[in-house]
């Protein structure tokens, strides 16, 4: 027996099924009400009403190289419009924002681990650095499976001795490698920053989204001296799907800063911004709206993804509803 195998034969061993999946139910009117939503028509009060009563995916939030500003404030926008402020934690030590040095294998296996207890792959959402690890990450879990990815416990910060996980949905084991993250952003990622940390490797394939995430967007200022995007980056070097992935790719006002952009906790507290927030929808072009009362700073990209927020916390929380009530019919 090799060395490797000898390794994951004894993490499994050691390892207890989560009892997370096989928890109770929801209530069944709740089930009814969450499978009656439409992901792409989340109101603010399906928020408080069905999905914060609901299973929620875990959020990391990677901060830029130089933490300046963390993503703390963005997370505690997410947690003021309503997400689940367990669910942005680090478990190791409670913040609410994530390194972007952290390695991007540990990071994978890091989703793999939250995989195998919540039954819901977390989402990425980075800043400058944290949005290159985020794309970083997704494509060692699409790479081919040469070298595996082995599990990282977050909680003590360390890989597991195995590599690979219990889904909590099937039953099966499998690898860490081939998981799909349901949604990532990258806010202010660029090139020049690549080449100033001397992080060579990521430039030609900075832009590159594998199938590994379901949905990804990627967010550029006009003239953003740190980041080095032009005045129509958006256009001319977008974020480009490998495969199927559904990429989108979204130019912010000039005005806005590319160290301030996690800036948007003042958005939820407003009663007017929290509310254009809350009926935005990307497909319908709605400019900004004209508050002379209101700090509008961060306002399109902030409200931008918490729909994607929403529509894939519903998504999540419907697929899990669903093969939970799957498996009841199954075993009666």
């Amino acid at each position: 027996m090799s060395l490797r195998a000898l390794i994951g034969w004894l993490g499994a061993l050691a390892f207890v099924a989560p009892a997370a999946f096989a928890g109770p139910a929801l209530d069944p009117v709740l089930e009814q009400r969450l499978l009656a939503l439409e992901p792409e028509r989340i109101a603010d009060a399906d928020v408080r009403e069905v999905l914060a009563r609901a299973p929620a995916p875990r959020i990391i939030a990677l901060q830029g190289s130089v933490p300046i500003v963390t993503m703390r404030p963005f997370a505690e926008f997410l947690i003021a419009m309503g997400y689940p402020a367990e669910r942005l934690r680090n478990p190791r030590d409670g913040r609410l924002t994530y390194s972007s040095y952290l390695d991007s294998r540990a990071l994978a296996g890091m989703l793999a681990w939250h995989f195998e207890r919540d039954g819901m792959v977390p989402m990425l959402i980075g800043h400058s650095q944290g949005g290159m690890l985020a794309v970083k990450v997704l494509q060692a879990l699409a790479e081919p499976a040469d070298e595996p990815i082995p599990v990282w416990n977050p909680e003590r910060g360390e890989p597991e001795a195995r590599f690979t996980v219990v889904d909590p949905v099937s039953g099966a084991e499998r690898p860490v490698r081939g998981l799909t993250v349901p949604y990532a952003a990258a806010l202010a990622t660029g090139s020049v920053m690549r080449v100033v940390l001397g992080q060579w490797g990521m430039i030609p394939r900075l832009r590159s989204v594998p199938d590994s995430v379901a949905e990804f967007t990627g967010y550029f200022i006009p003239w953003d001296p740190i980041a080095g995007t032009g005045p129509d980056a958006a256009q001319t070097d977008p974020y480009r799907p490998v495969g199927r992935a559904r990429v989108r790719n979204v130019m912010l006002p000039a005005e806005y800063s590319h160290i301030g952009l996690p800036l948007a906790r003042h958005l939820a507290e407003h009663p007017a911004t929290r509310d254009w927030i809350s009926r935005y929808d990307p497909r319908v072009q709605r400019l900004p709206p004209a508050l002379p009362d209101a700090d509008l700073s961060n306002l399109v990209h902030a409200a931008d993804i918490w729909f994607s927020v929403k529509k894939h916390w519903c998504l999540e929380a419907q697929r899990l509803v669903r093969a939970r009530q799957a498996v009841r019919h199954a075993t009666r």
